[in-house]
């Protein structure tokens, strides 16, 4: 491998978690269409989407570790909402990843762009403040949560994702948990959701291993940095930043595939 291509990898894996560090969330929403254009436009060798999914499940899995280690004793971590999303996140994971490799190009890109639009949407939706309370007294309905993190781990884990982007809006504002739960429990549930999705990548050969430890030491260098950053800035300007970034590749995805089709 080249030292220019291990150069552009690393630079996609830091500019891509450094953005995702800035607005809190795992990284693959951001990676999978950077890995997947930008190689091609600088003139080298286009990852296949099965491999784009495959390093940004294993990018995605070193990039939660952190963040748990950090709120492990911050007492916002929720073990019945850890438990309860994070079992049934694992299991859809676990299918997405694995069943992915029965998926065309095409079919994985179109998960992606369903994916994105829906996340961009979600950024939108106004929520209201839900009252601070301690973890351990915090009661949600098991069922619906259950079933909702196993939607989006099938989902997530088609396109090696860990489901943040997901499951943090549907827990602020149909489970209605607090924002400081919320953030630190659903780092957790990221975390397991990776590795159903790694695992299931891993066992039908869709991670190629020099450029996921590539981006993977990236992410390392360049999330602690973004997320410093970030709260440094406005939210409404990551916001936007983050709107931006998905419904621009939202776009460039939904072109391809009618370009496809018709």
């Amino acid at each position: 491998m080249e030292w220019t291509y291990i150069l552009v990898l690393f630079l996609i894996g830091f500019i891509g978690s450094f953005i995702s560090g800035m607005v809190g969330i795992g990284g693959a929403i951001i990676n999978f269409p950077m890995l997947l254009y930008v190689p091609p436009l600088l003139g080298f060798a286009a990852f296949t989407s099965h491999a784009v999914s495959g390093i940004s499940a294993v990018q995605v899995f070193f990039a939660t570790i952190g963040g748990v280690l950090i709120y492990r004793k911050s007492g916002y971590l929720n073990k019945t909402v850890i438990l309860t999303m994070g079992i049934s996140v694992l299991i859809g994971s676990f299918v997405g990843g694995y069943g992915s490799h029965l998926l065309s190009e095409q079919g994985i890109n179109l998960v992606y762009g369903i994916l994105a639009v829906i996340a961009v949407i979600l950024m939108f939706i106004p929520r209201k403040s839900v009252e601070e309370q301690p973890a351990e007294q915090l009661k949600i309905n098991k069922g619906l949560a259950g079933g909702l993190a196993f939607l989006v781990g099938i989902a997530a884990g088609i396109v090696g994702a860990g489901g943040a982007f997901l499951l943090v809006p549907i827990m602020l504002t149909v489970l209605k948990i607090p924002i400081r739960i919320t953030i630190a429990s659903s780092l957790a549930i990221t975390l397991i959701s990776s590795i159903g999705v790694t695992v299931g990548k891993v066992t039908t050969g869709q991670v190629e291993i020099l450029p996921s430890i590539i981006v993977v030491i990236a992410s390392l260098i360049a999330s602690p940095i973004g997320a410093k950053t970030g709260k440094q800035m406005n939210t409404k300007i990551l916001q936007a930043i983050l709107a931006v970034l998905i419904g621009a590749t939202a776009i460039k995805i939904w072109v391809n595939i009618f370009q496809t089709w018709f």
